[in-house]
């Protein structure tokens, strides 16, 4: 009978301290709570893949156009003041020829994009961050055939921030 009771203490003892464990591990997990993503629709994922491509090429072409904006006005007014020579000139003509085509190339793909976002149900909710940018590319075109290189810049500083301002409200 003794053998009993000690051995029905022992179980019981064993029993406890098997539960205060328990307790103790059942205590410190904490439930993560799940996170949901949503992924943005392929159409606006792929218009927000345009947009960032554009406005690198317009913050491109504000830094790679600034110097050589510059030069070609600071060279009008020299040979404004002197005849050069007419291969001089001429070389002169053909760089300004190909500034006024650099943004002319620039205002097609901005006008692609833009007619993306005007056309495209999806873009809808972000295309008034976007409007205008074609216009604004037209101005910069028309002061580069004016002779107003430098001038150019502005309407292009001014499609850097509607494409920035896109790209802010749009989904990743």
């Amino acid at each position: 009978m003794r053998s009993i009771k000690f051995l029905c203490l022992a179980l019981l003892l064993l029993g406890v301290a098997g539960l205060d464990t328990e307790a103790q591990t059942k205590g410190t997990k904490k439930t993560a709570a799940k996170k949901t993503s949503t992924v943005a629709p392929l159409d606006v994922r792929t218009a927000r893949e345009k947009a960032v491509i554009q406005h690198d090429n317009v913050e491109f072409w504000i830094g790679k156009l600034g110097p050589v904006a510059e030069a070609l006005e600071m060279l009008d007014t020299s040979y404004a003041k002197k005849k050069p020579s007419a291969s001089t000139l001429a070389t002169h003509e053909e760089r300004k020829r190909k500034f006024v085509e650099t943004l002319k190339n620039l205002r097609g793909d901005l006008a692609m994009l833009e007619s993306d976002f005007r056309t495209k149900s999806s873009l809808q909710k972000y295309r008034s961050n976007l409007l205008g940018i074609t216009d604004l590319a037209s101005n910069a075109e028309d002061l580069a055939i004016a002779g107003k290189f430098v001038a150019s810049k502005q309407p292009l500083l001014d499609i850097s921030k509607k494409l920035t301002d896109t790209l802010a409200v749009m989904p990743h």
